[in-house]
């Protein structure tokens, strides 16, 4: 065995074993070895052996990766966090899954997630909490919590999340990495188990802006499985530090204030100095409709959750409770018994927003706001090359202090929302510590500027100058 090569960064990983400094094999062998030691309840599976090929000719260079449960792995179990589908195997896997895997990216590990991505904690996950790396009393955000932790401990080299209202940039925030929730669709969701089709997207989860424009540059294209795919009109490749004189960041007051911790406000508001220093010019803007995105957003993703989730009925796959009292009993029996609380909540009121007498007022309404939303971020970006924000308006939080107040846990995705219905690109970065935890900082672009931001991530990356190893198990 040569020195640890699980301390390598992705990125420089892939390239040793293209420079054929290093063996994909024992690479991955490391890293399974590293993913054994998992005591966060990160990982829901892990690969019990080395695969015989691993293709390392292309660009990932048999870097291997983790992967949220609720992407199809073929005959590999893909729970989306619920008892529903526990032990399930798909029989074909994702496309993003697929294509990261043809570049050089194999499967390692699945990771843990808030049943069905409905949560900013992961508590819902029906196979028990992730905990923070940071702080074991403390969750690591959601509902890709399990993905941001394992990243951060060291557990996989970078990971897969996907991001409705926040679920990849409020847990890499939480837990001290990068996450990217790209432009709706840029990456295909074939094969991904559906919350709300308008707003999931899958993304990168890294620990560093380089690792993320790297394993998201594999990502994107137009897949026949999906009409919502496009090709991406700017592809990303390498992406070096942005020189940020003369770039124009804009700070909205209905983001950056008001519901704010202090401590994640006066990190934030440094690297706002630390932007300026760099030649950045920084100034307040508005995005008037955005205080309104949290009611849109639990209008829009329970409707939505409602019908995708009327698939899981105990007939075709997944858990079958069957009391012998005829059809619909068995329906009542499979859902009440499969599903957990918050994803019957959901169901439930995405169910009254589409009924007879309420569409127009409830779920039409929202739609409404979300187009205000989107043309509120088209006004701003005529002015500013990227909009900052706090990613989250807090810091981890304990375990269990959210779980009896859904409202409270629901803010927890205040600042991510807008951006989710607008379906533009954001990313979140470290920035540094407040109460010895990690906060994070949003950057948001408009629809495929993931090279701009990406550019400006890497460089206000480097001024932060973070340092997550504290994480590392």
């Amino acid at each position: 065995m040569s020195s640890d090569l699980t301390t390598l960064s992705a990125s420089a990983a892939s390239a040793k074993v293209k420079s054929g400094e290093v063996d994909a094999h024992e690479l991955f062998e490391q890293w399974r070895e590293r993913s054994r030691l998992d005591d966060l309840n990160a990982l829901s599976w892990s690969a019990d052996s080395v695969p015989a090929e691993i293709h390392t000719g292309g660009p990932l260079g048999g870097v291997p990766l983790g992967v949220k449960d609720l992407f199809c792995t073929e005959g590999v179990p893909s729970q989306s966090g619920s008892k529903i589908l526990e032990g399930y195997l798909p029989p074909y896997s994702a496309t993003v899954v697929d294509a990261l895997a043809a570049a050089g990216a194999p499967l390692l590990a699945k990771t843990h997630q808030d049943e069905f991505a409905m949560g900013s904690s992961n508590e819902n996950c029906a196979f028990g909490a992730v905990i923070n790396p940071w702080d074991r009393g403390r969750v690591p955000g959601g509902s890709s919590g399990g993905s941001a932790a394992a990243v951060a401990a060291g557990l996989v080299p970078w990971a897969l999340g996907t991001d409705t209202g926040g679920s990849i940039r409020q847990p890499a925030a939480l837990c001290g990495v990068v996450g990217l929730k790209p432009t709706y669709g840029s990456v295909s969701r074939y094969g991904m188990i559906a919350f709300a089709s308008s707003l999931d997207q899958a993304g990168p989860i890294t620990n560093s802006v380089a690792d993320a424009a790297l394993l998201y540059s594999q990502m994107t294209g137009r897949d026949v499985h999906d009409s919502t795919s496009v090709d991406h009109p700017d592809p990303v490749s390498e992406v070096p530090a942005a020189d940020l004189t003369g770039v124009r960041i804009g700070v909205p007051t209905e983001l950056s204030g008001e519901g704010i911790e202090s401590g994640v406000l006066d990190a934030f508001n440094a690297s706002l100095e630390l932007a300026k220093s760099l030649g950045a010019t920084v100034e307040p803007c508005h995005l008037p409709h955005a205080p309104h995105a949290l009611s849109a957003y639990y209008l829009i993703a329970p409707a939505e959750c409602s019908s995708n989730l009327a698939r899981f009925d105990g007939v075709r796959y997944g858990l079958r409770v069957d009391p012998g009292e005829g059809l619909d009993a068995m329906y009542g029996a499979t859902r009440s018994q499969g599903f957990g609380p918050e994803v019957r909540r959901r169901i439930m009121l995405g169910t009254y927003a589409l009924s007879s007498g309420y569409y127009d007022a409830y779920y039409g309404r929202a739609q409404r706001v979300r187009t205000l939303i989107s043309q509120d971020f088209d006004t701003a970006f005529e002015s500013f090359d990227v909009i900052a924000t706090p990613t989250s308006p807090c810091v981890a939080f304990e375990l269990g202090s959210k779980t009896d107040d859904p409202l409270s846990m629901y803010l927890s995705d205040f600042c991510t929302v807008p951006m989710s219905l607008a379906g533009i690109p954001a990313i979140s970065i470290p920035n540094g510590l407040s109460e010895g935890l990690p906060v994070g900082l949003q950057l948001v672009g408009p629809a495929f500027s993931e090279n701009r931001i990406l550019g400006i991530a890497a460089s206000l990356e480097a001024a932060i100058g973070f340092d997550g190893s504290a994480a590392r198990l």
